[in-house]
């Protein structure tokens, strides 16, 4: 999930936010925006953003096939959608969820003509490593060079990024270092690139409080949990009620995305994850140039859509001031209320119209 040092600044904000509609936004969510500059209408020649249609969150359960192609260290996983040549989405999910984060996006971003992918990440689902001796380390320039191998496995030279929670921080990364690969951005919860020299620090004890699972998994007693199939599906579950208070999902939908956890690498993966960055434990070698880079919090030039969700514990309020300095090109920003941590796939509509918008900055 994202980290302390957003989620510190976050919880001292108010919420400072003029109401709005949100073209698209489907019943049961509103939005507020609390930052915006050089929108599609501010510049003359730039088409009208197109409304998406609404739809009700868990309209649809499933992707009716995942493909597998070899990229990098890995054999990765991923649903797609939409004509083949069409403007290409690339969604990218977090932790504790997976691909169906996305499953009620996809189709709606589909129907307008984009070719939409959804990757497993590294550990999640049927994305394997292609060697048994590749270390599963999970560095956050790891798993962004991961999506960089798969665009350049498919051969796409540039792609609307958009993600929560790991996701974010991924396309953050990607929006950063290699810029002439991202179109455009769409990042919930905003500027979530680790500083892991911040990580050090104590935080609020607000912000304490809701790191809970990553003092747990930094134990014997969590790793024993992560490392149990059945005991790390019953932990996963219990984040998603306390970070979605309002989402009431069914046994189904946490179902289907909790065979993604079964992956043999999952444990490895995440608790390299969390230990990593508070310093635990170190990396390797190989990324070590790019984490040199993103220490130093690089700034995000490319077009972005900032999304926070008003219910989501570590970001609410969610007015966006706490990492607005980060992003100096056309930029606008939405909070939804109503809405917790996995917002896509509780206000898919929401998610897949600041797509389109992000696209037409």
């Amino acid at each position: 999930m994202i980290n302390r040092r957003t989620f510190g600044k976050a919880v001292s904000l108010g919420t400072g936010a003029a109401a709005v509609s949100l073209t698209g936004l489907q019943a049961g969510a509103s939005a507020t925006t609390a930052v915006t500059a050089a929108t599609a209408a501010d510049r003359p020649g730039v088409a009208a953003v197109p409304s998406v249609p609404g739809i009700t969150p868990g309209t649809h359960t499933g992707f009716r096939t995942v493909k597998q192609v070899k990229a990098g260290v890995l054999d990765i996983g991923y649903a797609e959608l939409g004509p083949r040549h069409g403007p290409v989405v690339l969604c990218l999910h977090g932790w504790p969820y997976d691909i169906h984060s996305y499953v009620d996006v996809a189709p709606l971003l589909a129907d307008l003509g984009y070719r939409v992918l959804v990757p497993y990440l590294r550990g999640h689902g049927s994305t394997r490593f292609l060697s048994p001796h590749t270390p599963r380390t999970a560095e956050q320039s790891a798993i962004a060079l991961d999506i960089i191998a798969l665009m350049d496995a498919l051969k796409i030279d540039q792609a609307v990024l958009a993600g929560f929670d790991w996701g974010s921080r991924t396309a953050d990364i990607i929006a950063a270092l290699w810029p002439e690969r991202v179109k455009a951005l769409v990042s919930t919860s905003g500027y979530v690139i680790t500083d892991r020299k911040m990580q050090l620090e104590p935080a609020a004890p607000a912000v304490e409080h809701n790191w809970w699972y990553q003092w747990y998994f930094a134990t014997d007693r969590g790793k024993k949990t992560m490392e149990n199939e059945e005991q790390r599906i019953a932990l996963c579950r219990f984040v998603w009620t306390l970070v979605s208070p309002n989402w009431q999902f069914d046994d189904a939908t946490y179902a289907r995305t909790a065979e993604a956890f079964k992956n043999p690498d999952y444990a490895a993966i995440v608790l390299f994850n969390y230990r990593w960055r508070i310093g635990l434990i170190d990396g390797e070698a190989r990324y070590d140039r790019y984490e040199r880079k993103l220490a130093g919090q690089p700034p995000i030039q490319v077009p972005t859509v900032t999304l926070d969700a008003a219910l989501d514990p570590f970001t609410a309020p969610g007015d966006g001031s706490s990492y607005r300095d980060h992003f100096t090109g056309p930029y606008a920003h939405h909070t939804l209320a109503n809405v917790g941590h996995n917002l896509p796939q509780e206000a898919p509509t929401a998610f897949a119209q600041a797509v389109v918008e992000a696209d037409h900055l």
